[in-house]
């Protein structure tokens, strides 16, 4: 495929760095490619003006010669037209918010220095610097009269080498004496806290910790935001999401609470969660202030237990379970005007779909259907508003008129790329296991796809090992370039998994060698009976869980596969026990220590470890593996490889240095897909060798 790449943007800042804008690419043949997916602008952040109006939203691109990215913020009309780029600079712009009644769009860039808040006019002009705080921030939440702003920003935490040693100012290690000392993919030196200032329309004052001498984060890493956080619609309360706990107790927990903090009083008045064990996070307020909403998982150290919704009547404190009788997850919660019903996302049969939520009745309607994931949404004066992606497309924002559930495509990010592109067709397939269930495979075909034809086939193994096997589009794990590269995909929704029910989804816990495997057998050995299938080239791939997947059926496969790669897989259980971070999640997932002989289901869970059926690996295995993943640490992948190697298994190593439990440079994503489909291409493919 030849392809040539420009760039949009022309002006060059006072540093002379290249603004990095939307790339004009060539695509021959309608196949995607990995250069042509780093091409495509990354659209998030959809915020809807207060009259509705007008949609700010943020587009990322990336430069792989130039290995970074840059983000821009654009503004439209509700209605899809007059959409403009209101900024233009190599500084990213990012985190776009209405202020001032939308007379203002707040954001954030380090065009000064650090990553500060900054306000501009809806059109982009008249940039002013609202903060200048040492150190920078990483979010913001303005609050509703407009006088106060929360700051997030990292303070200090634990020890520094020179508080023992003064004299050692230059050494880089660090004493350890206590849990979780590492998370996600740094070494913990420092967590957030919220900051409440004071603002007068042109510069802030008064800062004060919300979390003063309290060694707490708020919001919760590695992934909370300023959604964990909300005014009242009097701006004279904040609730805010804090797991108050730190060392062992917070590696092994995760019970965090909603918390009331009174702006007048300047503390914290009230634990709205209090005996509740599980996660409580992202609270919001209804439109009178009268109610709070939260999502809450019930068990503490299930990080993947049912999104529950939550409302409490403020003044009586009184907690309802709104979706005590839906056996779906709730999330993304948006009131409605009325103050009686709330919109959410939830995901159902391996979609994402818009949901209202009448609070008094504890009934939900669904508003929309189809063959996409909806990942935001937005409720104003002006209608419904989500972002929505799928299998074959990147995000997109869309409006959704509630009456009919019609969706009508409002932006259009990356038409030009798309129309010179031919996606394969995604089918939806329903397949019998082993124990009698239907179970949901979805079927990714090759672009002009011949049933004439034999085409080598792979079994993709989801991670999480809750995350669904829904519409998502990944950069990565994309699986229109593997269709594109002439290569079926069969994704089961194997048990595990949220959309099919709290069974379905708990079944896992505990059995990770066990029904999960079956079913993805199941879905395998159906489709291979295809005759559009090469049943004697089949592949298996997977991530995270699905890396553990791919190590267990590598000694378990029967002779079915062919090749194998496994990103960031769990390899030796014992070793993972101890290795990883967050050990509520080994706690109730593999069952617990492995030096517990009396805990049945932690014994099954080892004496399945992926490392203990070596002596039966035979088929060729590319193990890849990220050094800065503390989640799962690269040793479990280089012990992998090197068992392969020592047996005499074909086998590759790819290992990134830099990155962690993802890939997210730009040349280190073409180089993961070039290796991959190498290898694949390698072992699949002989005939075209």
């Amino acid at each position: 495929m030849a392809i040539t790449t420009a760039l949009t943007a022309c002006n060059k800042p006072s540093d002379e760095q290249t603004i990095i804008g939307r790339s004009d690419i060539k695509v021959e043949n309608g196949r995607l490619t990995p250069e042509a997916l780093w091409a495509f602008g990354r659209l998030g952040d959809m915020q809807v003006s207060p009259d509705g109006k007008q949609i700010a939203y943020g587009v990322s691109y990336y430069s792989v010669p130039e290995n970074r990215s840059n983000r821009e913020i654009f503004v439209m009309n509700s209605d899809g037209s007059d959409a403009q780029q209101i900024t233009h600079s190599a500084k990213s712009e990012y985190s776009a918010r209405w202020v001032k009644n939308g007379q203002k769009i707040a954001f954030l860039t380090s065009e000064s220095g650090d990553v500060q808040l900054w306000e501009m006019n809806p059109d982009g002009t008249e940039r002013t610097q609202i903060t200048n705080r040492t150190g920078g921030i990483t979010d913001y939440l303005y609050a509703p009269n407009g006088k106060q702003i929360l700051l997030i920003a990292n303070i200090p935490f634990g020890k520094r080498t020179t508080d023992h040693y003064p004299d050692l100012d230059k050494a880089s290690g660090f004493v350890v004496d206590e849990l979780m000392y590492k998370h996600w993919d740094e070494w913990v030196t420092s967590i957030p806290h919220p900051f409440l200032v004071d603002y007068d329309g042109s510069q802030v004052s008064n800062e004060r910790d919300l979390l003063a001498g309290e060694p707490y984060e708020c919001p919760m890493k590695p992934f909370g935001g300023v959604e964990q956080l909300a005014f009242s619609p009097d701006s004279k309360l904040i609730a805010y999401t804090c797991r108050k706990k730190t060392g062992k107790a917070y590696a092994e927990s995760t019970n965090s609470d909603i918390y009331l903090y009174d702006i007048a009083q300047g503390k914290t008045i009230n634990n709205l969660t209090e005996g509740m064990m599980g996660y409580d996070i992202n609270p919001t307020f209804s439109p009178n202030g009268k109610y709070l909403a939260w999502e809450s998982m019930e068990r503490d150290g299930n990080e993947s237990d049912k999104n529950r919704l939550f409302v409490m009547n403020l003044a009586t404190k009184e907690r309802t379970d709104v979706s005590a009788n839906w056996d779906q997850s709730c999330a993304t919660l948006n009131w409605g005007a009325n103050n009686q019903t709330i919109y959410l996302t939830s995901v159902q049969h391996g979609t994402t779909q818009l949901y209202r939520a009448d609070i008094a009745q504890r009934t939900f309607t669904k508003l929309t259907e189809g063959q996409h994931d909806y990942e935001a949404l937005a409720v104003s004066h002006n209608g419904l508003f989500g972002m929505r992606h799928s299998m074959s497309a990147p995000n997109d924002i869309y409006r959704i008129d509630e009456a009919t559930g019609a969706q009508t495509q409002l932006s259009f990010e990356n038409k030009a790329l798309l129309d010179q592109l031919e996606m394969g067709r995604v089918e939806e397939r329903w397949i019998t296991t082993t124990d009698n269930k239907q179970m949901l495979v979805w079927v990714i075909y090759p672009p002009h796809f011949d049933p004439n034809k034999k085409y080598p086939t792979l079994l993709y193994c989801q991670g999480g090992p809750q995350s669904p096997v829904s519409q998502f589009w990944s950069y990565r794990w994309n699986f229109q370039i593997m269709a594109a590269n002439d290569y079926i995909i069969v994704a089961p929704n194997r048990r595990g998994l949220y959309g099919f029910g709290q069974e379905w989804l708990e079944q896992i816990s505990g059995d990770y060698a066990g029904q999960c495997m079956l079913d993805y057998f199941s879905a395998i050995d159906a489709v291979a009976k295809e005759p559009f299938v090469d049943k004697d080239h089949l592949g298996c791939v997977g991530a995270s869980f699905g890396g553990y997947s791919v190590y267990w059926m590598a000694g378990n496969h029967q002779g079915r596969f062919k090749a194998f790669i496994a990103h960031d897989g769990m390899f030796n259980l014992e070793q993972q026990y101890l290795e990883t971070e967050e050990m509520w999640f080994v706690n109730r997932d593999l069952g617990g220590p492995y030096w517990d002989k009396t805990n049945k289901v932690a014994q099954k869970t080892y004496v399945s470890s992926p490392h203990l059926f070596v002596d039966k690996w035979d088929t060729p295995i590319l193990c890849i593996h990220g050094e800065k993943d503390y989640r799962i640490l690269a040793s479990q992948g280089m012990a992998a490889f090197n068992t392969a190697k020592l047996k005499g298994v074909p086998a590759e190593l790819l290992i990134f240095p830099d990155e962690n439990h993802w890939v997210l440079q730009p040349q280190n994503g073409i180089l993961w897909q070039r290796t991959y489909f190498n290898w694949l291409d390698k072992w699949l493919k002989p005939a075209e060798k």
